[in-house]
């Protein structure tokens, strides 16, 4: 079984709670807490959230003037604490609370029998159904830093950082309900402050169209901030005089809605998931927007230990292919995207050349059916003629007829103009002018081929007044999979911006919405066949042996390193347990570890390749441009990531 501590990859395991509850009743709704913080707790919950005045119910109204509610609060709250001092779960929960001779709307944030601070509510809601200006007055009239519970002096106010002692990276935030909705919450100094975590104890309730706008809103925010928020709502259970509660649960990270709940249970209701903190820790230090933002709120330190967890699996998905979209139902957007933005990149580099036609190398391929299929969106909604088009087939010494007629048929069939060039002979005779022997099987053999066809791709342009579209995509970039002056050069690298996994998924797009049954049939084809720059000799029955991903890895695992390292800007070790998760099922460890060590010398010997790439669109969010994305010296020595790999 696999074991992992949680932190050291650089995440948290949280939670949210909304607790079935009783309207002023502290002791059965302090019972159903501590029910709540045990359960987390042996889950390996770190930090769990519970609802806005979670101890009495949000909705007391005018009981919250009684003393003996607020009294009942208070100890209420000791026995939580007193319940779980044997825990090192954090909890974050709401009562009301009297400091000095004003009533405050709080969160109490406890861990092993301590409070070790209570947040007041910032920006009280008091429009439409809400009118807490009645009870509470806000952190505006907040006029101490302390508060005396129990004989001891608590910090208090919204100024109040929580930092983890064993990690200085660590730092999360509180905000209740209304703060989150304000021009100017309280989360936005938070975060800038350092917090990478905001917990809101919240009591939402539910009108038509509220549930949407909230959950944009808290996706949008953390968003923004590049943080997680971990979103905790009243119960049904509250009173629905007026209004009714769903007890809606939400953890976003970044823009994504990692969990929320079922709404509108009666039960009690709890979602848990692990948040990258180092993720969004790195996206902060990426964004030279937010390193600039200036806040001058000061805020107060309180540390807490982190607990120590141990997990035998990730609550959070770990996708094998994250290039590609996790919802399915987002298939037509993304890939209509795609389609748009390279269609129109290359019509405007054909509107500014004035080119009469696009020349392009088809050798019935994933990348070159791509790169054709997308040509002709461009011709399409530039008005030209697809016979404008001039796809060339170059038959090589290990060209097999499976591609060879795969490409010509999807030519013909799509009306483009159609040119094959047998390069065997001009390779024999270069090889014959530099004295190369034609049956030493090296890489000038393959190298020399790869080359031949770039030169007649540029000729054929220069002869029809085209460019040549360049079909090489991000994962051969990557990897230096491409000859020097070879395919890496082209006029316009349309593919340059999509790694291999995503490509094939976009050319299955286009074959499940093509209306034409062969084409479409040719497409799936291209798809099933093995990955090949088929340079070297076919065998006796015609099948080229030479296979790219045993050479240089399956560029499954190839792209998912690539993404979390340039994306993501991950360790290897980090990168090497994602994997470990991802893959259990497909490849072994010690698999895993060898394709990631020669991910990493491929990539950090082949910047050069890079630095003289032409120009190509960038699609997603990895890009290795070096005059838009990615800059690095061509003598980056490899030590440290191999190093920590093998340590």
């Amino acid at each position: 079984m696999l074991r992992m501590n949680l932190n050291k990859l650089g995440m948290l395991r949280l939670a949210a709670v909304s607790p079935m509850l009783k309207i002023s009743d502290t002791e059965f709704n302090a019972t159903e807490i501590i029910t709540c913080i045990s359960g987390c707790n042996d889950k390996g919950v770190e930090i769990v959230v519970f609802p806005e005045l979670s101890i009495t119910a949000y909705t007391c109204g005018d009981l919250f003037f009684q003393s003996t509610l607020l009294f009942a609060a208070e100890q209420a709250l000791l026995k939580i604490c007193d319940c779980t001092k044997e825990l090192k779960i954090i909890a974050i929960i709401g009562l009301p609370l009297i400091v000095g001779s004003k009533l405050f709307n709080c969160a109490a944030v406890i861990q092993q029998g301590k409070i070790l601070g209570i947040v007041p509510k910032t920006y009280l809601c008091n429009y439409s159904e809400y009118y807490e200006k009645r009870w509470f007055v806000s952190e505006f009239e907040r006029i101490t830093d302390f508060v005396k519970i129990d004989g001891k002096l608590i910090p208090f106010g919204a100024d109040l950082l929580f930092s983890a002692n064993s990690n200085n990276k660590l730092k999360f935030g509180v905000e209740i309900c209304e703060d989150m909705w304000a021009v100017k919450s309280p989360g936005l100094d938070l975060a800038l402050n350092g917090a990478s975590l905001i917990f809101n104890l919240s009591a939402s309730n539910e009108y038509l169209g509220k549930y949407q706008y909230r959950r944009e809103l808290i996706k949008n925010y953390s968003s923004k901030i590049y943080a997680a928020y971990i979103y905790s709502s009243s119960s049904p259970l509250e009173s629905t005089s007026d209004t009714v509660f769903s007890g809606n649960l939400i953890i976003a990270e970044n823009g994504k809605i990692l969990q929320e709940s079922k709404r509108f249970s009666f039960e009690t209701q709890l979602i848990i998931n692990d948040i990258d903190f180092e993720h969004l820790i790195n996206e902060r230090i990426r964004s030279n927007t937010f390193a600039v933002c200036f806040t001058d709120k000061s805020f107060r330190e309180i540390e807490f230990e982190l607990p120590e967890v141990e997990i035998n699996e990730l609550l959070r998905v770990i996708s094998k292919t994250p290039f590609i979209p996790e919802n399915m139902e987002e298939r037509d957007f993304v890939c209509n995207e795609i389609s748009d933005i390279q269609a129109t990149a290359l019509a405007r580099r054909f509107m500014h050349t004035k080119s009469d036609t696009a020349v392009i190398g088809i050798s019935g391929g994933l990348d070159s059916s791509l790169a054709l299929l997308s040509t002709i969106k461009c011709f399409q909604k530039l008005n030209k003629r697809l016979d404008s088009i001039i796809a060339v087939n170059m038959p090589g010494f290990g060209s097999t007829a499976k591609t060879k007629n795969n490409a010509i048929k999807l030519a013909e069939l799509y009306g483009v103009s159609l040119r094959i060039v047998d390069i065997k002979d001009s390779v024999n005779q270069h090889f014959n002018d530099i004295g190369h022997p034609s049956d030493k099987y090296d890489i000038t053999y393959e190298n020399a081929q790869a080359r031949m066809r770039t030169l007649i791709l540029m000729d054929i342009a220069n002869q029809s007044n085209g460019i040549v579209v360049g079909t090489g995509d991000l994962s051969e970039i990557a990897l230096g999979w491409n000859t020097y002056n070879g395919d890496h050069m082209s006029m316009y690298g349309l593919n340059s911006g999509i790694p291999k996994t995503l490509i094939k998924y976009i050319v299955a797009w286009y074959a499940d919405h093509e209306s034409r049954v062969e084409i479409a049939k040719i497409l799936k084809d291209i798809i099933k066949t093995p990955i090949s720059p088929e340079l070297l000799p076919i065998d006796e029955s015609g099948v080229n042996l030479q296979d790219t991903e045993k050479s240089i890895g399956p560029y499954i695992l190839n792209d998912f390193f690539l993404y979390y390292f340039v994306r993501c800007s991950f360790s290897s070790g980090k990168i090497l347990k994602l994997a470990e998760l991802a893959f259990k099922d497909n490849f072994k460890v010690e698999e895993i570890k060898m394709w990631l060590i020669l991910f990493y010398k491929r990539f950090m010997s082949q910047q050069f390749k890079r630095n003289s790439m032409p120009d190509g669109i960038k699609i997603g969010s990895v890009s290795l441009s070096p005059r838009s994305d990615w800059r690095m010296p061509s003598e980056t020595d490899i030590s440290l990531w191999i190093k920590e790999l093998n340590g």
